[in-house]
């Protein structure tokens, strides 16, 4: 199994995330904040994909000593360094997380959840119990819960094909469509997220993040059809997670007609 066979497998699971109903019921900033105040976890929890991979592709630790593949740590190091510290509207340093939390704050989104929920993180070995004790949604509790237990794994290929697989590409068009309608300048820090988002996500992260995968796996067929079946619940923990928002929205329209 290569490359070009799972991207053919995953097709379908692909296909329906594109064509997810939930694009066709984002009309408005109220659909917006009830967007983003679920999506925000998962903005969050791809900090710590990024992160467990870093730990594992590139060196961290002491004395040091040079990687495998320098290709592939540069990829990573590029990633974090965009991710972690980038340059907001204003040319403030900051996390695309904390940029997302200026941005649902400008649209009118609630950030109490996700901030009182990031306090009661602890370690690695703690978060997964920290998730189950929430009183976060199924869907979010379950998006969280396949993440965190792909980076106990600690095996590299599972955690880039998490990473790699089920990312959203659509949400930055369908958001500036609406925040245009809203008028110019009427939210920059939203506009400029987003704009970013899809300035860094372009041509080059996809085919670098294929070609990890390809090192990582090699020529082991075990490896592969992991990385396969990773994928598959990466994408549908993706659709669960679609599908839960889309219910919230519609359920918000009918309350208040």
């Amino acid at each position: 199994m290569k490359i070009e066979e799972i991207e053919i497998i995953l097709q379908p699971l692909r296909e329906k995330l594109r064509n997810h109903a939930l694009y066709s019921e984002l009309k408005s900033v109220s659909d917006i904040q009830i967007f983003m105040e679920s999506h925000v976890y998962a903005v969050w929890d791809f900090m710590s994909l990024l992160k467990a991979l870093q730990i594992n592709l590139t060196s961290t630790s002491l004395p040091w000593k040079p990687v495998k593949n320098t290709n592939t740590a540069r990829f990573i190091n590029e990633i974090v360094l965009e991710e972690e510290t980038d340059v907001n509207e204003l040319g403030v340093l900051k996390s695309h997380y904390e940029m997302y939390l200026d941005a649902m704050v400008e649209v009118g989104a609630d950030t109490s959840k996700i901030k009182k929920f990031l306090n009661g993180i602890g370690d690695l070995d703690s978060v997964l119990q920290t998730i189950e004790n929430s009183d976060l949604n199924e869907a979010v509790r379950s998006f969280l819960t396949f993440t965190f237990e792909t980076i106990q794994t600690q095996e590299p290929h599972k955690i880039a094909a998490a990473f790699t697989f089920g990312r959203e590409d659509l949400i930055p068009d369908m958001f500036l469509k609406i925040v245009e309608q809203a008028g110019e300048d009427a939210y920059p820090k939203l506009e400029y997220y987003l704009r970013r988002h899809i300035e860094l996500d372009g041509d080059e992260h996809g085919p670098l993040s294929l070609k990890m995968i390809q090192e990582l796996c090699g020529e082991s067929d075990s490896k592969w059809h992991e990385v396969l079946e990773c994928s598959e619940k990466a994408l549908q923990q993706r659709i669960n997670l679609w599908d839960h928002i889309a219910k919230a929205i519609q359920q918000n329209k009918e309350i208040t007609v």
